[in-house]
Parts: structure tokens; C-alpha cells; sequence
């Protein structure tokens, strides 16, 4: 079935190994045929895979644009090793990119991996919240 994508002025486009630039007026594209496609938005680079769980997105990113996806397996389960590790809690989230990986849906790994960024994002703003909120508790106790 083939896609269909607009596109906004200047929006970019990977198709396949090209990047396609839209130009200055919205523009619809009918996208026929079995290769990656990924819209700027869902673009990671290298640059902004700042945290572990982007990293473990721009290497599923990085299978699901590649002729070879095999070749990115190690860094991926090198990446997703070290963050189980880290924060356990995250399993149910790389068990189910696992899963599309495994199954051959590398664009749903990316949809996957995508819950996974945002668990982090709660883990790390629970961690940040985390000791003033203990010292509020501790000082509330204090006073009662």
C-alpha cells in the first residue's frame, strides 16, 4: 500500500539513504515500494542522543536505515545491556523493542524505543524531584 506524506515547507525527509528537502509550499508525496522512511521529527542525530535511552533509539534508527541491520546489533545490546543494568525498571520497555526487532518491525522498534525515551525522561524528573522531596518530608516530621 502505498504512503502518503505531506510536507511542510523546508520539512526533510529520509528516504532510504536520501534525505529529500521540501522547498517552499506544502507538498504531498505518494511513496510506493518497501524502503525506510522517516520524517525530520523522527530524525535522531548522533549530536542530540544525549541520554541512554536516545541512544539506544538512534541505534535502532540506525538498523532500521541500514541495508545491514545486524551490523548495529552489538552497540544496541551493548547499550541496552548497560541501561537493564542501570535502572532495571526499564526492561518491559526494551523487551518490547527486543520483540519488533526480532520480528523484523524495525519501524515499531522505533515507536518502541520512542515509550522508552519518555520513561526515562519520568525516571529523571522522579530522581530531580526526588531529594527536595525528602527534605520537605524530613523537615514536615521535624516540625509535627
Amino acid at each position: 500500500m502505498p504512503l502518503k506524506v505531506e510536507l511542510k515547507p523546508s520539512e526533510r525527509i529520509l528516504i532510504g539513504e536520501c534525505m529529500v528537502t521540501n522547498c517552499d509550499q506544502r507538498t504531498w508525496l505518494v511513496i510506493e515500494g518497501a524502503t525506510p522512511i522517516l520524517r525530520e521529527k523522527d530524525i535522531l542525530t548522533a549530536k542530540n542522543a544525549d541520554t541512554p535511552a536516545k541512544r539506544i533509539y538512534l541505534a535502532v534508527q540506525l538498523m532500521y536505515t541500514s541495508r545491514d541491520p545486524r551490523a548495529h546489533h552489538d552497540i544496541y545490546f551493548s547499550l541496552v545491556r548497560e541501561m537493564t543494568q542501570a535502572a532495571p525498571s526499564t526492561w518491559r520497555y526494551v523487551e518490547s523493542i527486543n520483540n519488533q526487532i526480532l520480528t523484523g518491525s524495525l519501524y515499531k522498534a522505533l515507536k518502541e524505543a520512542n515509550k522508552l525515551i519518555a520513561y526515562e525522561k519520568e525516571l529523571i524528573e522522579h530522581a530531580k524531584r526526588g531529594p527536595g522531596l525528602q527534605k520537605r518530608v524530613a523537615a514536615n516530621l521535624k516540625s509535627a
